[in-house]
């Protein structure tokens, strides 16, 4: 196997280094996950120390003017590509797979689990610098079997219903996208993304299909709602945060590759965004409700490609953060929790991050949403904006729960929220050109309104959606139907 590397002759003395160190750091959280059985002792310090280093590894990936591409073989496609948007994807995969550690310190999690947490976050890694459909297979199935042993954790019968449910439809989905790798090697003789152009449309469909069912993407996601909101909290942030944005990742990079992938990407974006944000604003239960806007947000990334790794950022911080602080709630019924006040130092983390994923200034999620907004075409603001008001709407339920009563958080909630809160501040200022006069008052309206109907209309309504496609024998027959659809749609 040799290593070809592409740059131009100024980078020479950059590239040289960094493809080495690009390949040790792939493999280090392997190394390490094989070294915590033969060190437990260190299974803690070890994990935090590698995640650590894969955010220490995208500041300095984002700071290199050209991106670098390494080929991993001579002629079959298998090539690796770091650039900005990979940074933001892997820097967001650092800061929550630290802060999920920092959270679990002292709450006796076995060695297993750290093998399994830092495993995943080397596979979640390895998604974020492919550029070839056959390392993504490998890289995905590898976390497909990493986050089914996390969901399963705990030994429950149910924990093992829920993570034997998410194997199985990842791998079903997984088959699709393997023959549709296959289509692109037959038509290009290699597995490089820009194949996809040249291959046969099946090819277009089958890849899409299970990238749309790994990412939780329209219907093809309503396999996540019960796997987030059922797993413990500390694993649901790591699922939310980053673990969906691993079948996101590749569409948008398709995406900015091939002009031609481009719209049915931000179809999917606003599609999903609309069914998302519906189902989560009568949702009635916590973390459902994150898990329904986990779907919703995550069609905000593919609505702009070109700008999704600032809101894959932003969204990973405020949901991990979000998922952690309702796994201190003393009940996941909103009712419930109307009639019993909160301590005040968690309402505060909560509405921290509630005001960033709603767009609130002086927070991240604010020129997130701008930047996204700014880069959508004519035909999706629309549904984008319905979007963003169903999010104030959604999040008026954490805003407005009562506050100042008593109650204690897990030993190691506050070092995470540190991470993750301190983040949310520290990432407005990726884009600060959003702080004019327009910009300001737009999501401020927005906000205000959401809250209006939220008190007005959503808060004494009781709608409860039917759970019939969320059931397992109705998930593969929603394939089938996406399915077609998308070869409806490429064919027409």
């Amino acid at each position: 196997m040799t290593f070809l590397t592409s740059f131009s002759p100024s980078d020479l003395s950059l590239a040289l280094p960094f493809e080495s160190l690009t390949i040790i750091w792939i493999a280090l959280p392997f190394f390490v996950a094989f070294s915590i059985y033969l060190l437990p002792r260190l299974d803690r310090i070890l994990t935090l120390g590698v995640t650590l280093l894969s955010g220490l590894y995208a500041l300095v990936t984002a700071l290199q003017a050209n991106p670098l591409n390494l080929a991993l073989t001579d002629s079959f496609g298998v090539t690796l590509q770091i650039d900005g948007t990979s940074s933001a994807f892997i820097l967001t995969n650092a800061l929550v797979t630290a802060a999920v550690i920092l959270y679990c310190w002292r709450q006796n999690k076995g060695s297993f689990f750290y093998t399994q947490a830092i495993a995943l976050h080397g596979s979640v890694n390895a998604v974020f610098i492919c550029a070839d459909f056959i390392s993504l297979y490998v890289a995905l199935e590898v976390i497909s079997v990493a986050a089914f042993l996390l969901i399963t954790y705990p030994r429950s019968d149910r924990s093992l219903w829920v993570g034997l449910r998410y194997l199985f439809v990842s791998n079903v989905a997984m088959l699709f996208y393997l023959m549709g790798a296959l289509l692109v090697y037959q038509a290009n003789r290699s597995f490089a993304f820009e194949g996809l152009e040249q291959a046969p449309i099946e090819a277009l469909a089958f890849i899409f299909l299970g990238l749309l069912t790994k990412g939780g993407i329209f219907v093809s996601g309503l396999w996540l709602p019960l796997t987030h909101s059922e797993s413990e909290a500390p694993v649901s942030a790591l699922l939310s945060g980053v673990v969906v944005k691993t079948g996101i990742f590749p569409l948008v990079r398709l995406a900015l590759m091939i002009p031609e992938v481009d719209p049915f990407v931000r179809f999917f974006g606003v599609s999903t965004a609309l069914l998302g944000v519906g189902y989560a604003m009568f949702e009635k239960d916590t973390k459902r409700m994150l898990a329904f806007h986990t779907v919703s947000q995550l069609g905000f990334i593919l609505a702009a490609p070109e700008v999704g790794g600032f809101y894959a950022l932003t969204h990973g911080l405020v949901k991990a953060a979000l998922f952690l602080g309702a796994g201190n709630l003393p009940s996941r019924n909103f009712k419930q929790l109307q009639q019993q006040p909160m301590a005040t130092p968690l309402w505060i983390a909560l509405a921290i991050a509630s005001f960033s994923i709603s767009g609130f200034p002086l927070l991240s999620g604010f020129g997130a949403k701008v930047l996204t907004m700014k880069n959508l075409l004519p035909w999706q603001v629309i549904g984008m904006n319905i979007a963003a008001l169903g999010t104030a709407i959604s999040f008026a339920k954490f805003i407005f729960l009562p506050k100042g009563g008593q109650g204690t958080t897990k030993p190691g909630f506050w070092p995470a929220m540190v991470i993750l809160l301190g983040g949310l501040v520290l990432a407005n200022g990726f884009y600060y050109e959003a702080y004019s006069l327009k910009n300001i008052v737009k999501p401020l309206l927005t906000i205000a309104l959401g809250w209006l109907i939220y008190w007005g209309v959503i808060r004494r309504l009781s709608i409860k959606f039917p759970r019939l496609l969320e059931q397992f024998d109705h998930l593969i027959g929603v394939m089938s139907l996406m399915l077609t659809f998308l070869f409806w749609m490429v064919m027409t």
